[in-house]
Formats: structure tokens, sequence, C-alpha cells
């Protein structure tokens, strides 16, 4: 008898806010199909021999409690996505839009602490016996669009959009600092109609510039 041996794919936990859930900026709280959304697109991409988990909520933040939208702190739920998830190869980081919220009041560089919040939580946790902390990929959001303060989204404000532009210069920094690889999401994509959320086409330009990166990461 002749036993197959069974190549297990490369896993990649993708854990964002509503630009990874897929929310559609032209139909408020509608959502891409998969085969539209970045992860679904990155899944396409790499083939087979990687798994792209989608863990994406509207509203989650990297370390704060929303009274108006409660259950989205990220540091609260990273953990439970790392144990259901386990064993992982890559961790693909994409939050800090949420944390630009008018009603929380934070700099660029306390939101970049936040995400070290996250980070130290990958790097320490118990992932079990002959198991390793993944590679992690840290991805700056995109920016928000000019009239973000008349938005749908009352949380946000003309602040909110300039906290945001002074992201990536922070969360670089702090990728540098903990050992992770960096990419500023705003260089390819950008907000649609709704200044917030990424139209089909950033979705695509997304996905292509992440799937070269993944793959030197887990070469």
């Amino acid at each position: 008898m002749h036993s197959e041996t069974t190549i297990e794919p490369k896993h990649i936990l993708c854990f964002g806010d509503s630009n990874t859930f897929g929310t559609d900026p032209t139909h408020l709280r509608a959502r891409h199909p998969l085969a539209v959304r970045w992860t679904g697109r990155l899944q396409a991409l790499l083939g087979g021999e990687y798994r792209v988990i989608e863990e994406g909520m509207g509203g989650r933040t990297t370390v704060w409690d929303d009274p108006l939208e409660p259950g989205r702190c990220g540091l609260a739920f990273l953990p439970v996505a790392l144990q259901s998830h386990r064993p992982l190869d890559l961790v693909i980081l994409m939050l800090g839009t949420n944390d630009c919220k008018s009603i929380f009041h934070a700099s660029p560089r306390i939101i970049a602490r936040g995400a070290e919040r996250l980070l130290e939580t990958i790097r320490d946790f118990p992932y079990g016996i002959g198991l390793h902390a993944p590679k992690v990929l840290l991805v700056s959001p995109i920016l928000m669009g000019p009239r973000v303060g008349e938005s749908e989204y009352v949380t946000f404000d003309d602040a909110s959009g300039e906290r945001v532009r002074g992201l990536a210069k922070e969360l670089a920094a702090s990728a540098e600092r903990y050992g992770c690889a960096f990419f500023d999401a705003a260089t390819v994509a950008g907000p649609g109609a709704d200044q917030l959320h990424m139209d089909a086409d950033s979705h695509r330009a997304l996905a292509e510039a992440l799937a070269p990166l993944v793959r030197s990461l887990l070469a």
C-alpha cells in the first residue's frame, strides 16, 4: 500500500476592521463578494499552497472599547483568533482607522502604541508545544476621504482624517522596533464614495501589492 503525503498549506491570518471585512462604500453596510475582497483576491493570487483566513470586523480598534459599538476591541479578541486558527505562519495586521475616531482623541503615536500591544500579543501568545509565533506583516491603513466629517459614520470628523495621515510613519517605526514587515496600504489603495471603505479596484490593488511580499516572507 502506498500512502499519500499531504503538504499542509501555509496559514495566513488577516486581522483587521471593515476594510478586511469588505464593507462596500457604495452600499451602506453591504459587503463586497469574497472574490472582490482583498483577502479573497490574495488567496486567488497565492494559490493552494497558502490558506488565507479572513478575520475582519467593522469598527474594530487596536485596544479601545467603543461605547457606541461594543465588542470591537482588537486586543480582547486577538488571542481568541490566534488560538482558534493555530498553527499560523503569518499574521497580517491592518488596524488603526477606527482608533482615529473623535471619541478616542488618540494621536498617531498613541495609536501605534496600541498596535504594538497587538504585536506583543502575537509574539508572546502560548501557541503550544512544537509551535512558534508566526511572522507579522503590519499594514498601515488607507487614508480617509476629504469629506469624512460629512459621512454617515458620525464618530469620524475632519480631525480623524488628519490623524490617519500620521499613522504610516508611526507604524513603520513600530514594525522596525518589533522586527516585523511593514506595508503602507495608502500607497496603492484609497477610500470610495463613503470616504472610508475601499472599492473593488482598491481591494485588487492591495491584494496585488501584498501577494509578492507574503511570498517572500514565507519563502
